[in-house]
């Protein structure tokens, strides 16, 4: 089902938006990260890109992908015998996960939306990933 604001309703959640942050504590207020000492911070997955790590918890080797290093909505697998048990999504544009190779949707995916999501723990070991249009 589509939704569809108001000017109105637009205007109300605007206002809502504005107060809220003042009546909160700063902790509540503040955006969502990695709690200090449990993952990554903003600097080891900089805006725009994917970044997969080995091993969960943001263990082990990184590797990093771009827009400008990767083909829109084709499957790109990792090296062989590379996989990785956790990830950050900063590209901005959602990105599906494969526990194949192949990016077969016989095995476990799952996909992450952009612009910061953070995985600390996959529930398979990544194989290849896509990432999507908007």
């Amino acid at each position: 089902m589509r939704h569809v604001l108001t000017t109105a309703a637009l205007a109300a959640t605007a206002a809502t938006a504005a107060v809220l942050p003042a009546a909160l504590p700063a902790t509540a207020a503040a955006p969502a990260r990695p709690a200090a000492g449990t993952g990554p911070s903003a600097g080891q997955c900089s805006a725009g890109e994917l970044c997969l790590w080995e091993r969960a918890e943001y263990g082990g080797s990184r590797s990093v992908h771009e827009l400008s290093g990767t083909d829109i909505e084709s499957c790109v697998a990792l090296p062989a015998g590379a996989s990785a048990g956790s990830l950050a999504n900063r590209t901005g544009r959602p990105v599906t996960t494969y526990q194949s190779a192949e990016c077969g949707e016989t095995g476990e995916f799952d996909t992450y939306p952009g612009g910061g999501t953070w995985v600390p723990r996959s529930p398979y070991r990544v194989r290849a990933f896509k990432i999507w249009e908007n």
